[in-house]
């Protein structure tokens, strides 16, 4: 038995005493009452913000959804295996952001912004909240420089600008991420940082795209962020507006950035996922009521800056897939009064050969001439009005017989039209040449060549041009316009070549 000495006791509490100093850390403390499926419940955090970061056991991050009377409803950022019932939950006074920065620039990463290249840590020091108020319209000015995406029949009749927002719409396999992945191998040389981001996709899927993008050069300029079809709903809901926050940095230093999100229709799906768990009450085809502000509040962010604001700008490219055609669903309906203008791939087009598989009737773009160079705005007029005819007198002479001179050469230019907007995977083509290709064809110089030696014929007017008369390609490059002059070069050009072909 030890013997305790009173004063010895009492010296030792004096001590405590004398060296006693108040430190508080206040932080809301709550309790879990209910994890499942990603989503907790809380009670006891009266303080909580909509938005904000609590931090779990197991440095587990969860972000507040609801505001309910008597609890919160948490949606978790992290593995929800440690967490359970009856244990504490923190406030953190944070909102979710994600690293950004040049560090950025040739990563993959996943919706917080964390490397998933095995490529080692992200050097960043900055950070941007994924959320944020899109910039007001006197911060914005109008879109006047294209985009090229080295895909003949869009910018030729469907032409993107900077700061526009496009949409690719079509059912599955019609090649809509095919059509993403060649504007980024375009834009090589063309001072633009390009994010891709992968929503609810197929691991390998995005590993290819990688690897794809690097053969090609692409990642020297591009930014993955992947959000893949076995992470948790929250995760992919948060992966575009991360990838959002990650190239408004650079178009806020007044640099040139071109986002896709593929596919805006796994992003509401994941938030319907997420709306639904959280109790919140389903609307048209169950998905929650706000599911247009969920994309709209989104593609609001891509504009064009005013020269004040250094004149950067953030091009959108989202992607919608539809279940067969039916572009009158509630989602593609949606995203298509949000965007200025889309692209329609059509499932008919791309099974007969026609690729890519652009519907030129359905594809409208509302920014128009103004997002092309002088050069094809000028040729490519007549391509849609003869490509309308073409459908309209193709569908008509299946039924007669007898066809007079006029309409059977309407026939053979929209055949040609359309064997010349063909173009092959991977293969985009600079905009100098699309204008010969277009020039060539508009000015009726095809319409005695077969229709099946038309991409023939292209391949080597393009080759001839490149090594006899390069001087017209720089003219087209440096002046973005054909002036009399060059003109009369393409005529002579295309006119010796023709005659040898």
């Amino acid at each position: 038995m030890v013997n305790l000495r009173p004063e010895e006791i009492s010296s030792v509490i004096k001590e405590q005493i004398k060296n006693y100093t108040a430190k508080l850390e206040t932080t809301d403390v709550g309790t879990v009452i209910q994890v499942a499926d990603g989503v907790a419940r809380i009670h006891g955090l009266e303080n909580a913000m909509q938005g904000e970061l609590l931090e779990f056991p197991g440095e587990v991050y969860g972000m507040v959804m609801n505001l309910e009377e008597d609890n919160v409803g948490v949606v978790l950022l992290g593995d929800q295996k440690n967490i359970g019932e009856g244990d504490t939950a923190k406030t953190t006074g944070r909102v979710v952001e994600v690293p950004v920065g040049d560090a950025l620039t040739g990563r993959v990463v996943n919706a917080l912004g964390q490397p998933i290249d095995g490529k080692g840590p992200i050097e960043a020091d900055k950070t941007r909240p994924v959320e944020r108020v899109a910039h007001g319209v006197i911060d914005r000015q109008e879109v006047n420089t294209p985009v090229q995406t080295g895909i003949k029949a869009i910018d030729s009749m469907v032409p993107i600008g900077r700061g526009q927002r496009e949409l690719i719409i079509g059912d599955r396999q019609t090649g809509k991420t095919a059509i993403a992945i060649d504007t980024i191998i375009n834009q090589k040389g063309q001072n633009m940082h390009c994010i891709y981001v992968a929503i609810g996709q197929k691991a390998s899927t995005v590993a290819s795209i990688v690897k794809t993008l690097t053969e090609y050069g692409a990642m020297d300029y591009t930014t993955i962020v992947a959000s893949t079809a076995s992470e948790l709903a929250p995760i992919q809901y948060i992966a575009p507006y991360a990838g959002c926050a990650i190239g408004e940095e650079w178009m806020e230093r007044g640099e040139d950035v071109l986002v896709i999100y593929d596919d805006l229709s796994k992003h509401a799906t994941a938030y319907r996922t997420l709306s639904l768990l959280l109790c919140r009450p389903p609307g048209r085809e169950a998905y929650p009521g706000d599911v247009f502000y969920l994309h709209s509040r989104l593609l609001e962010r891509a504009s064009r800056l005013s020269d004040e604001l250094g004149g950067g700008s953030l091009t959108a490219i989202p992607i919608i897939e539809t279940q067969a055609g039916d572009v009158s669903a509630y989602i593609p309906t949606n995203v298509i009064s949000v965007t200025d203008g889309q692209i329609y791939l059509e499932t008919e087009m791309f099974n007969s050969g026609f690729r890519p598989a652009i519907n030129a009737g359905l594809s409208v773009s509302r920014v128009g001439g103004a997002a092309q160079i002088k050069a094809m705005k000028k040729i490519a007029g007549p391509i849609r009005t003869e490509l309308a005819q073409y459908r309209e007198l193709a569908a008509f002479s299946q039924f007669g017989s007898e066809l007079d001179d006029d309409t059977r050469e309407r026939l053979a230019q929209g055949e040609r039209i359309r064997e010349i907007l063909k173009q092959p995977q991977y293969k985009p083509l600079a905009v100098e040449k699309q204008v010969i290709s277009v020039y060539a064809v508009t000015k009726k110089y095809l319409i005695d060549i077969p229709v099946e030696r038309v991409l023939e014929f292209e391949e080597g007017l393009h080759e001839y041009i490149d090594t006899k008369y390069p001087e017209i390609y720089a003219a087209i490059r440096d002046t973005k316009e054909i002036n009399a002059e060059t003109d009369a070069l393409i005529q002579k050009a295309i006119t010796e070549f023709k005659a040898q072909f």
